[in-house]
């Protein structure tokens, strides 16, 4: 239950989301469950050598699972934990997981609550994943945070939520703190109605890019959910095909920032598989 209202995984893909029934991942995933090994299956595939997994409070807790797949695939997937408090925190730093994911828009207190949490993961080298509600006041709360742990890696995710007012108050958090990145999870779902090539998202991140930097900038997919629509491939490849960036500034947007700020090492070099119908 979130907000009252009802998550329940159906089949065929399919799901009860805040009562209604929607596609929530692909038809072909018929039980429900995007294994580690069907994502690496479209990972291979699209040839993206590493994946962060991030978590929302849709999906429930899977820190579990995530341990698992950590421990089995350690050089393709950088896996955040889920908590909010200091106690589960540290439950997260023991089991090895990389980081910890924060839907923040799902919370109804202040970021600032959290604070001893990030004192902890920055203590303890843990990147934070972070999604923000699109007011000024969360957002306000968030550059506190980064004052307050200086040493934290902070990714913002949704691109900051390209699509509302509270845009570039988000991506300017990038300016505040060293270690601090904007990531495009979600990007796809937000333009969805423009749909692919997508050209105003790609607008938004040349603005962005000014704001900030393409230093500041990861390319994220939202995979699986953004697949319903589109192949996990088109999810990057309407930013590799634009016109409007260097070949400088994509290969720094979709591998080497992530590549550096996640700490990945020794991924595969995957090659290109022809389509059948090719």
């Amino acid at each position: 239950m979130v907000d009252g209202k009802r998550i329940l995984s159906l089949k065929n893909g399919r799901s009860i989301f805040m009562d209604e029934e929607v596609q929530m991942i692909p038809p072909f995933i018929i039980d429900g469950k995007n294994t580690a090994e069907v994502f690496l299956s479209n990972m291979d595939y699209a040839q993206v050598g590493g994946a962060v997994v991030v978590q929302e409070v849709i999906d429930g807790n899977q820190n579990s699972y995530l341990t698992e797949v950590q421990q089995r695939y350690p050089n393709r997937f950088c896996c955040m934990g889920m908590a909010w408090n200091v106690e589960e925190a540290k439950s997260v730093i023991d089991a090895g997981l990389k980081g910890i994911a924060f839907p923040g828009h799902r919370l109804k207190e202040s970021l600032l609550t959290l604070l001893p949490v990030f004192k902890l993961m920055e203590k303890n080298g843990l990147i934070c994943s972070m999604c923000l509600a699109d007011d000024e006041q969360q957002i306000g709360q968030m550059a506190e945070v980064i004052q307050e742990c200086p040493q934290l890696k902070v990714a913002i995710g949704h691109f900051g939520m390209p699509t509302t007012k509270s845009f570039k108050s988000q991506v300017l958090l990038a300016r505040l703190g060293k270690h601090v990145m904007i990531e495009t999870g979600g990007i796809t779902w937000l333009y969805h109605p423009e749909f692919y090539p997508y050209p105003t998202a790609v607008r938004r991140i040349c603005e962005a890019a000014e704001w900030v930097g393409i230093e500041r900038l990861m390319w994220g997919s939202d995979y699986p959910r953004t697949i319903t629509a589109i192949t996990y491939r088109m999810s990057y490849d309407f930013i590799e095909k634009s016109s409007e960036l260097s070949n400088r500034e994509k290969t720094l947007l979709l591998g080497e920032n992530a590549y550096d700020f996640y700490g990945f090492k020794n991924l595969p070099e995957l090659p290109y598989i022809k389509n059948m119908s090719e």
